[in-house]
């Protein structure tokens, strides 16, 4: 059994196998960001506001109701006292799931793994990497990589993984 506590925008992806022996990436837990309906919901009811900028319309953050601060990108985080009466808590999502013959690994990633390397991407490089010590590594570089490749106006965001294997190799 797999037990996973998530907390901000961090994703928790599993490799599996499907029916025709391919790998399959499923999504295990929600990226909390602030324009999730439920998410922005409380965040108003507590006074907060949610809103893009024009510079990044598609990242929405939490702000304080009188100031332009602090533009926190996650709903739900550790830290961040500033805006806890505002709504953003620090209660995790917590789910289950069993762990079957069929599961490969599972990928733990910041954001910025996961804002220009889709779930499927993900799991095909780790899979696709001979040396599984050096999985999330190479994870990594791919991300560093898209991230100069695709958004090269952009900072490079915090790209961190790590990759934990269910099944020991065969000797």
């Amino acid at each position: 059994m797999m037990v996973i506590a998530n907390v901000g925008d961090s994703r928790a992806v599993l490799a599996t196998t499907s029916d025709d022996g391919k790998v399959a990436a499923v999504q295990l837990t929600v990226d909390f960001k602030p324009n999730l309906p439920q998410e922005q919901e409380r965040i108003r009811q507590c006074k907060g506001r949610v809103f893009a900028l024009g510079d990044e319309p598609g990242v929405h953050r939490v702000w304080l109701p009188d100031q332009e601060a602090p533009g926190l990108a996650m709903s739900r985080a550790f830290g961040d006292y500033c805006v806890k009466d505002y709504g953003v808590i620090s209660t995790p999502e917590v789910t289950q799931r069993r762990i079957t013959t069929r599961d490969q690994f599972v990928i733990l990633a910041t954001d910025g793994v996961w804002d220009v390397i889709s779930n499927q991407e993900a799991v095909q490089i780790v899979a696709a990497t001979p040396n599984k010590e050096k999985a999330a590594k190479h994870l990594v570089q791919c991300a560093v990589r898209a991230w100069r490749s695709k958004r090269p106006c952009y900072a490079v965001d915090d790209c961190s993984a790590i990759c934990l294997f269910f099944h020991s190799p065969p000797s």
